[in-house]
Parts: structure tokens; C-alpha cells; sequence
């Protein structure tokens, strides 16, 4: 392989390393997801268990909710935050005075700045994996190229002389592949995953404001 890449002309050296060194991003970006999917996970599974544990809300609001380091954590400090800071104006109805529509707000303005953070760097994958393929084609024509031009520069059709240019333009070809096949699954799990924690975050939310209802109710009772 390393003489294949000694042996290219300029221009194919370039797609070469151009499409090594997405692979290697595009291989960060995959551990670095993965990584991040098993953690909120695992911290939403957590802090769910302490949430549905019938402790104090408050209690709860000022160990995680206060200062969040998860994005379930956040949700929850966002939508608890409005309800405590609409709770202490005076003579405010919790029930008619819109402090449900503004806890919602909060919660849906909370999951999409989390979820935009979980997302960075997805769309270079999305990007990699359709556009790797046609930037090691590229390569591979130009290499074609310069191969045609050596057969006519040697008036030699020989295969040996022919063979080393093309092996050398069908190898940027593979490294294209080798680069698109990973984002492309990578993309595909990591979106999936992503739309079903978004999906978890929506629940959670729509759950909690329930709860803020009911206890807007019984306040006003």
C-alpha cells in the first residue's frame, strides 16, 4: 500500500490523504457518539430511577436540576426552575396564569439545545459517506490519466506499463469506499439512536409537566 501511495502522481497522493485523514475524523466522530449514546443513557436511566422514587421534587431540583450535567437532568432544571420562579410571584394563578405554557416552552427550548449538542459533528458523517466514493473515483480517473499519459509518452502499450498507474488510481478508489462505508453506517445507527433519546426527552417532559399540573391544581385548591 505504501508503495502504491509513493508511486501516485501528486494530485492522486492528495485524494489519498485527503480521504485518510476523513476516515480517521469520521472514526473519531463514531467512538466519540457511541461513547456519548451509552452515557445519557445510562445517566437518564439513573436519574430516573431517583425521579420516580417519590422523593422530594425540591430536593432533586437543587442535586441536579439546578446546576444539570446530562440532558434528562437539564429538562428537568429548565421546566422546574420556571415552575419554582412562577410559583413565588404573588397572587399568580398556577393553574389559569400560563405558567404551564411557559414550563412546556422551557422544556421543548431545553431538549432542542441538547439535542443540537448531541448532534454535532453527525452531518459530517451524513457528508463523508455519500461524497468519499465520487473524491476516490476522482482519483482513480485522474490516475487512469496519468497512466495513459506514461503509455504515450513510452509508445509501449506492455502491461507492465500500464499496470502500476492503474493499480495505483483503483487504490484511491478503495480508500474512498473504506471511508464512505463506516459514515454511512455509522450515520444510520447514530440518528436512529439519537431520534429515540429525543423521543425519551419529549416523554419525560410531557410526564413532568403532568406532574407541575396536578400540583398547580392542588396549590390552587
Amino acid at each position: 500500500m505504501w508503495a502504491l501511495f509513493m508511486h501516485a502522481s501528486i494530485v492522486v497522493k492528495l485524494v489519498m490523504i485527503g480521504l485518510v485523514t476523513s476516515s480517521i475524523i469520521v472514526w473519531a466522530i463514531i467512538f466519540d457518539k457511541f461513547t456519548t449514546i451509552r452515557r445519557v443513557n445510562r445517566q437518564a436511566n439513573d436519574f430516573e430511577e431517583r425521579f420516580w422514587a417519590g422523593g422530594s421534587l425540591e430536593d432533586l431540583y437543587e442535586s441536579d436540576g439546578a446546576k444539570p450535567v446530562h440532558p434528562m437532568a437539564a429538562v428537568f432544571g429548565a421546566a422546574m426552575g420556571e415552575w419554582r420562579r412562577s410559583s413565588r410571584i404573588s397572587g399568580i394563578d398556577l393553574v389559569h396564569g400560563g405558567v404551564q405554557d411557559r414550563v412546556n416552552r422551557a422544556m421543548a427550548i431545553t431538549i432542542t439545545r441538547e439535542m443540537d449538542r448531541l448532534n454535532r459533528w453527525i452531518i459530517f458523517l451524513a457528508t463523508i459517506g455519500p461524497v468519499a466514493p465520487f473524491i476516490g473515483l476522482f482519483g482513480t480517473v485522474w490516475g487512469i490519466m496519468h497512466a495513459f499519459g506514461s503509455i504515450a509518452a513510452m509508445h509501449n502499450t506492455n502491461l507492465s506499463v500500464v499496470a502500476p498507474g492503474i493499480s495505483e488510481a483503483l487504490f484511491a478508489t478503495a480508500i474512498g469506499l473504506v471511508t464512505a462505508i463506516p459514515a454511512v453506517i455509522a450515520y444510520n445507527v447514530v440518528s436512529n439512536s439519537m431520534s429515540v433519546f429525543e423521543d425519551r426527552l419529549d416523554a419525560f417532559g410531557t410526564e413532568f409537566a403532568a406532574i407541575l399540573s396536578r400540583q398547580s391544581e392542588e396549590r390552587g385548591a
